[in-house]
């Protein structure tokens, strides 16, 4: 694995699921971690204390992200109180709320871009700002999907701004390339998480899906947390304004008829 020994890394929505893989993996390559959820529950403080047990120094803090651009400011504030040093950001937290396009009303099309596409602009222009300032190399991973190049059905709001992700962190990168910040983004298809789980768990939505993933696997998030260190590491110091698909090749394929 990649070494991230003296950097500090924020992960936002890292208590389950792909943010949790990514902070963990994050600690067991040596850097200094703050995770951040939505409430201090179990699953946090489990969390906490398995990047505790990589001897590193982990914080924990609470926020939503959805409430607007002031809580987005308060959970950077509260970040840099739990790690001043912190150079390093990964916008994770996200969420999935999709009706048909015809159902979607303005609050639920709303939150979603607040907590999937302004927390991230935001944010990120937060910590920008302050590594600008004080000469800070830093480092910017945003989570999109394989929603944001594939559509599906019902899930518009979702697909909409996973779409913005894409083209987010092309045009941050660009212009924070010059102050020595370097923005990539990851883009997981499917895997088996807590949120996935439920259908992943029916045998037939499972063989469906291994037979329209090119390799046949919908593995655990532990691989989008191997990716993340790789592309927070020096080993991608050269990859600016990069999409990694983390897909198993679903979106390289032009399925066959199965």
């Amino acid at each position: 694995m990649s070494n991230l020994t003296g950097r500090n890394v924020f992960v936002t929505g890292s208590t389950q699921g792909v943010g949790q893989a990514i902070v963990l993996a994050a600690a067991n390559a040596g850097a200094n971690v703050v995770i951040h959820g939505l409430h201090d529950d179990q699953s946090a403080r489990e969390t906490l204390d398995r990047c505790q047990q990589s001897g590193v120094d982990a914080q924990l803090i609470t926020g939503d992200l959805a409430a607007g651009n002031a809580a987005t400011l308060d959970i950077f504030e509260s970040a840099l109180q739990a790690n001043p040093n912190l150079d390093t950001l990964v916008n994770n937290a996200g969420t999935y709320i999709d009706v048909p396009f015809l159902e979607m009303d303005f609050e639920r099309f709303d939150k979603t871009m607040q907590l999937n596409v302004y927390a991230y602009f935001f944010l990120t222009q937060h910590f920008a700002r302050h590594w600008v300032t004080r000469q800070i190399s830093g480092r910017v991973l945003m989570i999109g999907s394989i929603n944001g190049r594939l559509a599906e059905d019902i899930h518009t709001a979702y697909d909409t701004s996973k779409g913005a992700i894409e083209m987010m962190v092309k045009s941050v990168a660009v212009s924070l390339a010059k102050h020595n910040i370097r923005v990539n983004g990851l883009a997981p298809g499917l895997f088996y998480t807590p949120l996935t789980a439920p259908a992943l768990d029916d045998p037939a939505f499972m063989q469906w899906m291994q037979q329209h993933t090119p390799n046949g696997e919908v593995p655990n998030p532990e691989v989008c947390g191997e990716s993340a260190v790789f592309l927070l590491s020096d080993a991608a110091k050269h990859l600016c304004g990069h999409m990694l698909m983390v897909d198993g090749g679903m979106s390289i394929w032009q399925q066959p008829d199965l």
